[in-house]
């Protein structure tokens, strides 16, 4: 099994660089318009490189997941190829992306119930400490067997590598497994976060039921952003939101 999964990420990572030098050649100057693949049933679209070779549809998914990829139709909402968007282009995309739906969890605003608690590494965190010293905390909640969590997990580590020699900002990923599940699955889905195993009794004291669900705490610990579930422009909004913490404004 081990195996397998490995030969599977070596493909994604392969079709990756398939995509992006395929990009460069034909997609130039393509329209924005050429990426959009909102309310498609991507299981009925048959998506190719340059070359004619087909994707499979899961790897079109987590492609498109990145942010970083479109779709320029051949035969709209039936048949495409893959392009990987300029940087004016993503820009230009983010800047339209709506905000995410607020989760059922959290008010924004508002504080949230403290928790005390250590990280796989033995890190300690706990909410007040951190806020006192005014970091920026990051929050995600989920679990191994959640597909919409597996398939934010490269962005979200984009992210974090984004803000890596920036001290303020903590990234907190509490998951519901236990440390032996977390840390198989690690072995072939590093995850950049720092993971606080057995979180389920943190989840439910904020009594959350859906997966995955992200928090942006301020300075002050108030509640900037949150929403509940992955979708394109989930990970785009939690950027947004770090970026109004550290100018003490608000997300837009």
């Amino acid at each position: 099994m081990r195996l397998l999964m490995l030969i599977v990420l070596t493909c994604f990572c392969a079709l990756q660089i398939v995509a992006q030098t395929m990009s460069r050649t034909v997609t130039q100057n393509l329209p924005p318009s050429t990426a959009q693949t909102k309310g498609i049933d991507l299981e009925k679209i048959v998506v190719t490189d340059s070359s004619g070779q087909v994707y499979p549809t899961d790897i079109v998914k987590r492609l498109l997941a990145t942010g970083k990829f479109g779709i320029r139709w051949v035969v709209p909402n039936e048949s495409g190829m893959m392009f990987s968007l300029t940087e004016a282009q993503i820009l230009e995309k983010e800047k339209r992306m709506p905000k995410p739906m607020e989760s059922k969890f959290f008010r924004t605003g508002f504080k949230i119930t403290n928790f005390n608690e250590r990280d796989m590494e033995g890190n300690k965190f706990n909410i007040k400490e951190l806020v006192a010293s005014g970091k920026i905390v990051v929050l995600n909640f989920w679990f191994v067997n959640c597909p919409p969590c597996r398939r934010e997990i490269p962005g979200l580590n984009d992210l974090v590598n984004q803000y890596k020699t920036n001290q303020d900002i903590v990234f907190i990923a509490i998951a519901l497994d236990e440390k032996y599940s977390i840390t198989d699955f690690l072995k072939s889905n590093p995850f950049e976060y720092h993971i606080i195993d057995n979180g389920r009794y943190i989840a439910s004291q904020y009594g959350i039921t859906s997966y995955p669900t992200h928090v942006v705490l301020n300075k002050k610990g108030n509640v900037l952003f949150h929403t509940t579930g992955f979708g394109s422009n989930t990970i785009v909004w939690v950027k947004k939101s770090i970026e109004a913490a550290l100018h003490d404004t608000l997300p837009e």
